[in-house]
C-alpha cells in the first residue's frame, strides 16, 4: 500500500531560527532578540540576529529545496517582522519579504506551509503581558486575518500555533525559555487559555479573509507512548497514557497530548486537569469553547521520540526501562522509531481527522570532512527507521498526509544556540555557506521514489 501518491514530502524551518537581519527591514524586537542578547541563557550566549541569513539567502535556499527535489516547505512568518509592534501599525518591508519568499517558492513548484507563530512573540506585547493579557487573542486573530488576506491567494495551508507547549510550558513555567519568566499555576492557565483563545480566533480569521479554500491546523507536541509488545494490554496501556495526564505535577503534565489537543478536538479538558487543578481553570463561556473548538482540516504534530510502556497488574501503563546504552541523538534524545507509527495511529484514533508529521529528525554531530561533504550516516539510518514506520502507520489505513523533516537547515537552536545540527544542509555560520548533507541526498531519493525506496 505504502504512501499515498499525493503523500507531501517537505522540510520545515522556523524565521527566528533561519532569516537573521533582526535589526532589518522594518522588524521590531522579538521576545527571543531580548532574551538571547541576556547574559546565561542562551548556550555561548549566541543570538539569532544574523542565524543562517535566510532574510538575505532565501533563493539559495529555495534552490537547495528545489535540487532535493522536496515539495511542501513548512516556514514560519515573524510576526514582529510583519507587525512590529504585535498590533497597529503594518510593516510594509516584512510583507514584501515574505511575498518575495513566497513567489519564489511557488516558482520552485514548491508548496508553503505557512506557521503564524513559532515563538517569537513581538516583544511590544509581553511588555502589556503577552499570554496573561486577554487584548492577546484579538492581537492574533488580528495579525492572522491580515496574513490570510494578503496571502492566501498564494498559500493554502496554515498552522496558527507552533508547540503551545514550548512557547507557554518552557517560556512562563521553567523559564529555560523566551522571555524567561517562572509563572505560578494560576498565571499558566490564564496563558494557556489565552492561547487556546487565541488559535480557535486565528483559525476563524483565517478562513473569513482566505481569498480561496484554505486548510488551517495546528503544530503542537507532546509525549508519545508506545507499547513494548503488540499485546492488546500493552496497546491500551499506551493509549491511555498518551491521554491521560497525571494530575499531580503541572510541569509534567503540560506534555501530555490531551492537555492542548482535547480541548481544541473535543471541546474539554481533560478529566484529571479538572480535578487537579480545576481552581486554577479561567471560567470558559459556550461561546469561549466554540472558538475553541473552531473546525480544523488536519492534525499537525511534532514527533522526535517516545516512551515504552507495558501493561500493570492493574493495567495501567508502567514505563519499561530502557536498555543500556540504548542508542541516543547529539542531543541526547532517545532514538524510538516506533514513535511514529503508535503516535499517529492514537492521534487519528482520538481526533478522527488526517494527520502531518510537522517536525521530526534529529541533532547529529557533523562537520566538514576533508573531501569537503558532509557524511552523516547516523542520521540517514535515524530517518530511515523512522520513515519505515510512518508507512507502517500508512499501510495500517492511517489515514497520513504528509512529513516534514525538520530541518532544512543547521539552524539557530533556540536556548542551544549553534550546537545543535539538525540539518539535511550543513551551514557554515561564519561564511553561510551551504552544503548539502549526505542525509540531504538520501532524503532526495526517498522523495523522488515516493517512500518506495525505503526497505
Amino acid at each position: 500500500m505504502g504512501f499515498a501518491e499525493d503523500f507531501v514530502w517537505g522540510a520545515a524551518t522556523a524565521s527566528y531560527q533561519i532569516e537573521g537581519g533582526a535589526q532589518e527591514g522594518g522588524r521590531g524586537k522579538s521576545i527571543w532578540d531580548v532574551f538571547s542578547h541576556e547574559p546565561g541563557r542562551v548556550y555561548e550566549g549566541h543570538t539569532g540576529d544574523v542565524a543562517c541569513d535566510s532574510y538575505h539567502r532565501y533563493k539559495e535556499d529555495i534552490a537547495i529545496m528545489k535540487e532535493l527535489g522536496i515539495k511542501a516547505y513548512r516556514l514560519s512568518f515573524s510576526w514582529p517582522r510583519i507587525l512590529p509592534e504585535g498590533t497597529g501599525k503594518v510593516n510594509q518591508e516584512g510583507i514584501a519579504y515574505y511575498d518575495h519568499v513566497i513567489d519564489a517558492l511557488l516558482e520552485a513548484g514548491i508548496e508553503p506551509y505557512v506557521t503564524l507563530f513559532h515563538w517569537d512573540l513581538p516583544f511590544e506585547l509581553e511588555k502589556r503581558g503577552a499570554w496573561k493579557n486577554p487584548s492577546i487573542v484579538s492581537a492574533f486573530a488580528d495579525y492572522a486575518a491580515l496574513v490570510s488576506e494578503h496571502f492566501s491567494d498564494r498559500i493554502r495551508h496554515f498552522f496558527t500555533i507552533n508547540e503551545p507547549q514550548c512557547a507557554a510550558g518552557l517560556g512562563y513555567v521553567t523559564g529555560e525559555f523566551a522571555p524567561g519568566i517562572r509563572e505560578g499555576t494560576a498565571s499558566f492557565f490564564i496563558s494557556w487559555t489565552n492561547m487556546l483563545k487565541a488559535h480557535g480566533y486565528a483559525v476563524r480569521a483565517i478562513r473569513e479573509h482566505a481569498a480561496q479554500p484554505v486548510q488551517v491546523g495546528m503544530a503542537p507536541c507532546g509525549g508519545v507512548y508506545y507499547p513494548v509488545t503488540d499485546k492488546e494490554e500493552d496497546v491500551e496501556a499506551a493509549r491511555k497514557a498518551m491521554f491521560t495526564p497525571s494530575g499531580r505535577d503541572l510541569r509534567e503534565d503540560l506534555w501530555n497530548v490531551a492537555v492542548w489537543n482535547d480541548p481544541v478536538y473535543l471541546g474539554r479538558f481533560p478529566e484529571e486537569i479538572e480535578r487537579a487543578y480545576g481552581q486554577y481553570l479561567p471560567p470558559i463561556s459556550p461561546k469561549d469553547w466554540e472558538i475553541i473548538t473552531s473546525k480544523l482540516d488536519y492534525i499537525g504534530y511534532n514527533i522526535y521520540n517516545g516512551v515504552p510502556v507495558r501493561a500493570g497488574e492493574d493495567r495501567s501503563a508502567v514505563r519499561v526501562k530502557r536498555s543500556e546504552g540504548h542508542p541516543r541523538t547529539a542531543n541526547n534524545w532517545p532514538v524510538t522509531p516506533e514513535a511514529l507509527y503508535w503516535g499517529p495511529k492514537f492521534l487519528c484514533e482520538r481526533y478522527g481527522l488526517p494527520l502531518y508529521i510537522t517536525e521530526n529528525g534529529m541533532s547529529c554531530t557533523d562537520w566538514i570532512s576533508l573531501d569537503g561533504k558532509v557524511h552523516d550516516p547516523q542520521r540517514i539510518d535515524f530517518l530511515h527507521r523512522y520513515l519505515l514506520e510512518l508507512r507502517r502507520a500508512a499501510d495500517s489505513g492511517v489515514p497520513v498526509k504528509g512529513y516534514f523533516q525538520w530541518s532544512l537547515l543547521d539552524n539557530y537552536e533556540w536556548a542551544s544556540g549553534y550546537s545543535e545540527r539538525f540539518g539535511l544542509v550543513y551551514v557554515d555560520y561564519n561564511t553561510q555557506k551551504r552544503t548539502i548533507k549526505d542525509s540531504g541526498y538520501w532524503y532526495k531519493d526517498v522523495i523522488a521514489a515516493n517512500g518506495e525506496s525505503i526497505l
